[in-house]
């Protein structure tokens, strides 16, 4: 259920350069669950009118808190960047379909595959998977030292390998190197969300039918009414037949889509 209401910010950290962690509180928490929905956040001010779409990485019903992890890459999310505890956020959501995970039983494997600030979605689902019985293994890759985070509290839900273009930690090169090498370990679902070349890379290499694709698109309304967010179905006979990433997505099967 889709909701507005005003957010507190609990707190705020640089955990990686240029890659904040935001905790928030409000009763909107009440109304989040399913791993990778987002936020549509309101920019702080009158100078910017579209909000920031930013994805969900954990949940805690308990205290009514969520975080959200985003990296600042303009003035949207730079202002965002400077708010303190005890500010407050106009938030709109929880917003999209995010991964599944009832088909799932304990003891099967779920493998999870992220590239830079696509990975803290997969957070909250590693959390569910694990709390679930299912064995989890994560693959992440990032450009550098400097920007890898969160491996710690991957590695409480299960293996993580991680990779970095330029060989500064884990294995040189890209996370797909990573695809041979899972030593027996056969995944009943991948889950991945980070650039486009990244989700093409893993819907050759999985079965599509098992394999859940968080997209990243930009996104002016949030609610499907703008059309700026579509991507293509597969199998589609005409160019209006597509899918609105914020509302029939973010998330959707490898065998549903066109990358």
């Amino acid at each position: 259920m889709m909701s507005q209401a005003m957010m507190t910010v609990v707190s705020q950290t640089e955990i990686a350069k240029d890659i904040f962690e935001l905790r928030l509180k409000g009763a909107l928490v009440n109304e989040m669950g399913a791993p990778d929905q987002f936020l549509h956040i309101r920019v702080p001010g009158d100078e910017l009118l579209l909000r920031r779409p930013i994805s969900i990485a954990s949940i805690d019903a308990e205290k009514e808190e969520c975080v959200i992890i985003y990296r600042t890459e303009g003035k949207g999310t730079t202002i965002i960047s400077q708010l303190t505890a005890g500010d407050e956020l106009d938030i709109l959501g929880p917003l999209g379909n995010g991964y599944p995970i009832d088909m799932l039983e304990e003891g099967q494997n779920a493998l999870l595959i992220g590239g830079g600030i696509g990975v803290p979605p997969l957070y909250e689902l590693a959390k569910q998977l694990h709390a679930k019985g299912i064995n989890v293994v994560s693959c992440f890759g990032f450009k550098n030292k400097e920007e890898v985070f969160y491996e710690e509290e991957f590695a409480a839900f299960g293996k993580v390998n991680i990779a970095t273009d330029d060989g500064s930690y884990g294995k040189q090169g890209f996370v797909t190197q990573y695809f041979d090498e899972l030593d027996g370990f056969v995944p009943d679902a991948v889950f991945a969300c980070g650039p486009k070349g990244l989700l093409v890379a893993v819907a050759k290499t999985f079965d599509p039918s098992k394999t859940y694709l968080s997209l990243e698109e930009r996104m002016a309304c949030g609610i499907g009414a703008c059309y700026g967010c579509v991507c293509d179905k597969k199998n589609s006979t005409s160019a209006y037949d597509n899918y609105r990433v914020c509302v029939e997505g973010p998330v959707f099967r490898a065998e549903e889509i066109v990358l």
